[in-house]
């Protein structure tokens, strides 16, 4: 728990992994591979001088299964008479989960019996390993179906989206049990479509706890936080008593809602059922309360919490404190984990990170890395991208780069934080070519706003015209991305700093969308960089009629004013600013 003053050595100590942990981990790497070696033993053992029986058979090539030893498990029925079905269902599910679908696939063919867990245990075995048509096939040629195999095959064809097909067969369904109606409503709630699943619920003859959860979880992932407190409310009266992961979805809805009244109600009935120890419960507790600004209560729910040896647990009040701004609470508490030997997940990377971020402490920041990189997280896609942000704020792109080349699966995430990065530290022709390597592997489908955002950016930091209006151009005619004010503002700022003033101006007055304030600013900030007094005073108007106390357009005005000799209207632009009770923002000076 963390505790009630700051703890000066707090960050330092993450320099310091105990060495009973490196010990650990090789003891129980020793121990697995000694278990290995025996169980082979055994196998060999048995194999060559005992007949063997059913009990026999399954334990040992389930062993061998389960610790990735699949040849030998192959081998094993070759061995001995084969098996019954019981046993082979049981080896056709471990070889799906070892994502041998072929094994699996050989294995059914041979069987001379199969009964309908084996059918459907081969179909589901399908859908896992992503082969959908295989699975439709198997379920078309199954000589007897039962509810199960229909509710298989169903949850099979909403995994991969195709809801029509999953209708149509839920519809000819001879016999529709719980399951099933839940698959369907989960089903439209993954694939958007909410209205439906809602309907359906409201169809379905009997509703356990599990449809109310999934309901209630369903509506807030789908941004109807309200819809799901509110049937969550209706559940009590018809008798449905909650379990954990039912008020774990309530409180994450009064989260997502920022309902505090019915969040600490929630929470009030969690206490009388007992349910208080739950980590399922005080992990969203956590989360809630931080959404809610109540810090003080976030704590508290965790120093209440027995299970605080969950990384989840001290993740949520880690990030609670982050998005709160309360940074150097949340490094106290990233320091703590280590104390209590509880090691941080990506999750908890991640919210560390970003406080660092915010406090620009570059030497918190390396040390977190140096941990990172201990418990071999370097090269994660998610501390990945947060150590970018991390050194590109602070200026050291190549600290950036070389985190960004460490992450073996990068995401748009990923290169948005390099290409952003690059931009606004002045390596503008570091973006575009970054942007040429991602177009390269495949990626400019999963281009968003940020990336051309970025790009654009790239452009105007560093001077670079005719790459800009190439780049503005394309992104126009591109069908799949939509054009948005941010592209047009950067655009407006590529122009001006080009001093080509007049096209900047009328790309404003020709934009799809109604400019706002940032974007007149930004061509105001041009008239003052090209001492364009004009144009200064008709686009200071336009922002006017956007926000009459705009502080920088007084100000960037004054300064033009003053650069032009004109004292009299620089007083006079003092008078109205102090007449008004305009404030000059930090950074900008009224000559």
């Amino acid at each position: 728990m963390p505790p009630n003053s700051p703890d000066t050595n707090g960050i330092t100590m993450i320099k310091k992994l105990k060495v009973s942990q490196w010990s650990s981990d090789i003891s129980r790497t020793i121990c697995t591979k000694v278990a290995l070696a025996q169980s082979s033993k055994c196998l060999t053992t048995i194999t060559n001088h005992v007949k063997q029986t059913t009990p026999a058979y399954i334990p040992i090539t389930s062993d061998h299964l389960k610790k990735q030893r699949t040849n030998e498990a192959l081998v094993f029925p070759n061995k001995v008479s084969f098996p019954d079905v019981y046993s082979c269902t049981k080896m056709i599910q471990r070889h799906v989960r070892n994502n041998r679908l072929n094994d699996a696939l050989k294995l059914f063919d041979e069987m001379p019996v199969r009964d309908a867990v084996t059918w459907n245990s081969m179909i589901k075995g399908c859908f896992d390993c992503g082969d959908l048509k295989l699975g439709s096939k198997l379920f078309e040629e199954m000589p007897e179906r039962n509810v199960v195999s229909w509710t298989t095959m169903l949850n099979g064809l909403l995994i991969y989206k195709r809801t029509e097909a999953a209708e149509k067969l839920f519809l000819e369904m001879p016999l529709k049990d719980e399951a099933a109606w839940n698959s369907m409503i989960h089903g439209y709630f993954i694939n958007g479509r909410v209205e439906d699943a809602v309907r359906l619920f409201h169809e379905m003859p009997n509703r356990s706890i599990i449809t109310w959860t999934s309901m209630i979880s369903g509506l807030d992932l789908a941004g109807k936080s309200d819809d799901a407190l509110l049937l969550f409310n209706q559940m009590m009266p018809c008798g449905i008593r909650p379990t954990s992961f039912t008020f774990s979805s309530a409180i994450t809805a009064s989260a997502n809602a920022k309902d505090y009244h019915l969040g600490v109600k929630i929470h009030g009935q969690v206490i009388k059922l007992g349910y208080l120890s739950d980590t399922y419960i005080t992990s969203p507790l956590i989360t809630f309360y931080a959404h809610c600004n109540d810090t003080d209560s976030s704590s508290k729910a965790f120093n209440e919490n027995p299970q605080t040896s969950s990384v989840v647990v001290w993740t949520s009040l880690l990030t609670g404190y982050s998005l709160n701004s309360k940074h150097e609470k949340a490094l106290q508490v990233f320091s703590n984990m280590f104390r209590s030997n509880v090691l941080p997940n990506q999750s908890s990377f991640t919210s560390a990170l970003n406080s660092c971020c915010e406090m620009e402490d570059s030497n918190k920041g390396n040390v977190i890395n140096g941990a990172a990189i201990k418990l071999g997280l370097e090269s994660d896609m998610f501390v990945g991208n947060s150590l970018i942000v991390f050194y590109t704020k602070h200026g050291n792109i190549q600290n950036g780069l070389s985190v960004f080349k460490q992450i073996h699966e990068k995401n748009i995430v990923s290169w948005n934080s390099m290409i952003v990065g690059c931009a606004q530290n002045g390596y503008g022709m570091w973006g575009l070519i970054l942007f040429n390597q991602m177009i390269r592997e495949g990626m400019l489908n999963e281009a968003d706003d940020i990336t051309f955002t970025g790009l654009l950016s790239a452009c105007s930091h560093s001077g670079m015209l005719e790459k800009g209006q190439n780049i503005f151009n394309y992104l126009l005619q591109y069908k799949f991305k939509k054009v948005k004010l941010e592209h047009y503002a950067c655009m407006v700022d590529i122009l001006g700093r080009s001093g080509r003033l007049h096209e900047a101006e009328e790309l404003i007055k020709n934009m799809p969308m109604e400019p706002n304030k940032s974007t007149w600013l930004s061509l105001l900030s041009a008239c003052k960089m090209h001492s364009n007094l004009k144009m200064a005073e008709r686009v200071t108007r336009a922002i006017f009629n956007i926000d009459q106390d705009c502080s920088a357009a007084y100000t960037l005005l004054s300064n033009l004013y003053a650069f032009s000799g004109r004292w009299n209207d620089v007083l006079r632009i003092r008078e109205l600013m102090k007449s008004k009770g305009v404030i000059k923002e930090p950074g900008h000076s009224v000559t």
